[in-house]
């Protein structure tokens, strides 16, 4: 089975999830920006989820998640948790 290993960060708005992305475009580090604004306690440790597998998250999420170019921030993605930006670092 293909496992993705990936960080991401969950804010409540599209806009504050734009212009997070605005600022890690801009040079902010992913997992800094993801300690201070994320809602999800993935964020403590910087969003990083680990590895999983397909259908282990919302579909909204693997979609993107196994199809995304690797090392690339993704997103907004609406789900019905929020609004995500996230990156995939590895999938095999």
């Amino acid at each position: 089975m293909v496992q993705a290993t990936a960080s991401h960060l969950l804010v409540s708005t599209e806009a504050q999830c734009i212009a997070l992305k605005e600022q890690i475009a801009a040079g902010a580090d992913f997992a800094a920006v993801a300690k201070e604004h994320s809602s999800c306690p993935s964020g403590a440790q910087g969003g990083a989820l680990g590895s999983f597998g397909p259908g282990m998250m919302v579909p909204e999420f693997d979609k993107v998640v196994f199809s995304a170019p690797l090392n690339e921030v993704q997103g907004p993605v609406k789900t019905q948790f929020g609004y995500h930006l996230l990156i995939v670092t590895s999938r095999g």
